[in-house]
């Protein structure tokens, strides 16, 4: 695995945790996902951005690591990094229909 892997596989999971957590997606598929998710622990999971990217980096970190402990490690700085790009973008107004 090389640094470019590495900063794709941050960058795919900021994309696709941020489509579930903030975005309605095409057509309003996710928002009508989240919707019917509910308040349960689906629900709570889509609505959460760290979380959500926790189980978003889990595949990638599967793909590229080598043993258990590459894969672990990778897990954790995959979210991490997707936390840390969220947290660094400016917020956009509520009620943009983003």
């Amino acid at each position: 695995m090389d640094g470019v892997m590495l900063l794709a596989a941050i960058l795919a999971a900021w994309r696709v945790t941020h489509l579930i957590v903030v975005e309605d997606g095409p057509w309003n598929l996710v928002a009508r996902l989240r919707r019917h998710a509910g308040a349960g622990a689906w629900g709570d999971l889509m609505d959460c951005f760290y979380c959500t990217s926790l189980w978003v980096a889990a595949p990638f970190a599967l793909g590229l690591g080598d043993g258990w402990f590459a894969c672990a490690m990778l897990w954790l700085a995959i979210s991490g990094g997707a936390i840390i790009i969220d947290r660094a973008l400016p917020k956009p107004p509520e009620g943009d229909g983003s």
